[in-house]
């Protein structure tokens, strides 16, 4: 189908339901231009938010070579835009000043819409999300963020987004969102942490570049550790053998991009020297994903779940044969949203893991989002 066409579709299904924000989740082989352009002369009454995926998640579960489309009813929702137009270049004290006193403005105009969280999409290669994340936290108040970065299939080449048709790159786009809906904001990921730990001896963070573990040539070190051949090592090696950190009493992953031609491990988030690395053991992720999600229906089935998956999480499933699995497990529980280069959660840039946010029906009823 044409995009115009696509945008037409659309158009037509939300006819009759103002919308306060339509977000477009756009596979890296569509004509992204096109596509912001069209949105935002179909939707000219609403923000519309589009960026780039690693693969999208629908009503299906797992998809691809898709356009997800999520719209947040304006009787039910109304949100605030903060754009971080160069990544490379953001103040933290202007930005989180900046989040402040749109925090303040959301909720001082939806007074009626007492529930607020914050929806991060982050540029998933301008190795800028912790930065970015962490400058934001203190401003956050007491609301939730979680968020994705955005993918380019698994070329990581260049990844997309826009703002009502205007295309942005390096970029991040924050939405803040208050809804009169109950939300419970998420992250989980299916790995525990075993006794058989490495150490970075020599690293670039700035290029979250990793040269040595345990002062050998890290790729080759990594791949000892883990039993592999270091002349195999690919994403599907690093999508079975993550590595976490502990952070305080959690553990966090930082997962492994590539390996460079030097014998380096380009990681997806931030690492240090002396950082200390422990081999997780993955539990079944269908089974793990349906308890976790069946967690969040204890006492109401949310209406729907916007998600954001890790491209690895996807890729270990595609690699253990339960895509379909973990597709109907997404389908059962209404998960839309796209896969990711990296996922964001409170203070936190972290990856192989899904964060989210589920959304409930309004106390008085109602159309559901």
């Amino acid at each position: 189908m044409a995009h115009d066409a696509s945008m037409a579709a659309l158009a037509r299904r939300f006819a009759g339901t103002d919308l306060s924000q339509l977000f477009l989740f756009v596979s890296p082989r569509a004509d992204f231009d096109r596509v912001a352009r069209d949105a935002a002369r179909a939707f000219p009454g609403c923000h519309t938010v589009a960026c780039s995926t690693a693969g999208e998640i629908g009503p299906d579960g797992y998809a691809e070579d898709a356009i997800i489309a999520v719209g947040l009813p304006a009787a039910h929702f109304a949100t605030e835009l903060l754009v971080v137009p160069d990544l490379a270049a953001f103040d933290g004290a202007a930005l989180a000043d900046r989040m402040v006193r749109t925090r303040i403005d959301l909720a001082a105009r939806a007074q009626a819409f007492p529930t607020l969280f914050a929806f991060a999409l982050i540029d998933g290669l301008s190795r800028r999300e912790d930065a970015l994340v962490a400058a934001l936290a203190p401003a956050l108040g007491h609301m939730s963020l979680f968020g994705g970065s955005t993918g380019d299939g698994r070329a990581f080449g260049r990844t997309r987004m826009a703002v009502n048709g205007d295309v942005l790159d390096g970029a991040a786009v924050v939405t803040l969102v208050a809804t009169d809906c109950r939300a419970q904001v998420f992250s989980l990921d299916h790995l525990t942490p075993t006794e058989t730990r490495m150490v970075v001896t020599a690293a670039d963070p700035e290029t979250r570049t990793v040269k040595e573990i345990n002062a050998a040539p890290a790729a080759r070190e990594y791949a000892r550790v883990v039993g592999r051949d270091p002349d195999q090592l690919d994403t599907f090696a690093f999508a079975a053998h993550p590595v976490v950190v502990r952070l305080g009493d959690a553990h966090h992953v930082r997962a492994i991009q590539r390996v460079t031609p030097e014998g380096d491990l380009v990681f997806f988030s931030a690492i240090d020297e002396g950082m200390v690395l422990s081999v997780a053991r993955s539990e079944d992720m269908a089974e793990h994903l349906e308890r976790e999600l069946s967690a969040l229906s204890v006492h109401t089935a949310p209406s729907d779940i916007l998600g954001c998956d890790c491209i690895l999480r996807r890729i270990e499933a595609e690699e253990g044969q339960q895509s379909r699995a973990v597709s109907d497990v997404l389908a059962r529980h209404r998960v839309v949203g796209f896969s990711t280069y990296g996922e964001q959660i409170g203070p936190i840039h972290i990856n192989h893991t899904m964060t989210g946010v589920a959304l409930y029906p309004p106390a008085a009823g109602g159309r559901r989002p």
